[in-house]
């Protein structure tokens, strides 16, 4: 894993949501990896994107997601960052589901995109969105890092994935 940046003078209060009746984690402890991508404007009647989420316990695909965005973005940006926040809210269901089950979880879930634009937003604690659309998927994935619950880095769009899963 990629060092966490420090997030305390913009979400301070940032934690993870963890059950407070969970049981004692027990066995081998499990890593959750993820890849995220879209494919702008990908149909050619709405011009709606794709998202695409794979996401690994260990080794092993468990959770894959395909579905076509109910907004359509402007940018390419858009579209990624619409994917990743989608991709976040999978990663904390697993997250409670894995715990709720009794299984120990190492650190935060390495989420990877192949989008250089939403890494540096998503894990740059003073980068700045003007776009109020962007600006809330973005907010949404990046109180999850400065929890400690994803870290994002970069994938090349070579070994992504979750590129297939935005395939037609």
């Amino acid at each position: 894993h990629e060092p966490r940046p420090d997030w305390s003078d913009f979400h301070r209060d940032a934690e993870e949501a963890i059950p407070p009746d969970m049981p004692e984690p027990l066995g081998e402890p499990i890593e959750i990896t993820g890849f995220v991508d879209s494919d702008h404007a990908g149909d050619k009647v709405t011009r709606r994107s794709r998202t695409g989420v794979l996401l690994h316990a260990n080794t092993s695909p468990i959770i894959w997601h395909s579905k076509k965005q109910t907004s359509i973005e402007t940018s390419s940006f858009g579209s990624e960052f619409a994917a990743m926040k989608v991709a976040v809210e999978l990663i904390e269901g697993l997250r409670y589901k894995l715990r709720m089950m009794g299984l120990p979880l190492v650190g935060p879930a390495c989420l990877k995109s192949d989008n250089m634009s939403v890494i540096k937003n998503s894990s740059i604690p003073e980068s700045v969105l003007k776009k109020k659309s962007n600006s809330i998927a973005c907010h949404c994935v990046r109180e999850q890092a400065a929890a400690g619950v994803v870290l994002v880095s970069y994938e090349p769009t070579q070994s992504n994935l979750a590129d297939m899963l935005t395939k037609a």
